[in-house]
This record gives structure tokens, sequence and C-alpha cells, in this order.
């Protein structure tokens, strides 16, 4: 799990900003916590499917959050297409 790469400035966390620039194909990758919500993780999958984007799991939010440089929990972040 390279959460590594969310160190970039080209990032964007919490669910519904992940889920816009998804929705207009403008995501390279996605990363999303195992604690995050079910139906919140299916709905980001889904769309992740739709348009081909890699997925990968963060053991928790605050891993998550911490790998983006947020100072809270986050469900969801992703890298933005250049």
């Amino acid at each position: 799990m390279p959460l590594n790469e969310l160190a970039s400035s080209g990032r964007i966390a919490g669910v519904n900003s992940v889920l816009r620039k998804l929705k207009v194909d403008g995501v390279s990758k996605v990363f999303i916590s195992k604690e995050a919500d079910t139906h919140l993780k299916a709905e980001i999958l889904t769309e992740a499917a739709k348009r081909g984007v890699p997925v990968e799991w963060a053991e928790t939010s605050s891993q998550l959050g911490r790998a983006c440089a947020v100072t809270r929990k986050t469900a969801a972040a992703a890298l933005l297409k250049k």
C-alpha cells in the first residue's frame, strides 16, 4: 500500500471531492480507507471501475489523512490527472 504517492501536490482528499473529480474523469488513482462507510466505498468503487481507475486501500482513515498531509481523518483521496 504505497500511500507515499499522496505526498505530491496533485491530490485531493475527501469523499465528495473524489467523487466529483471521478465523474469528470479527472483522477488517475483512488485511495480508500477500509474504515470508510460501506455505501461510500461502493459508490467510489463503482465510479472508479467505470473509468478504469486503479484503487489502493489504506488500513485506517487516520493513516490516509496523514498521507495527504491533513490533520483529520480522510475516507478517500485521489491523485489528479496531469
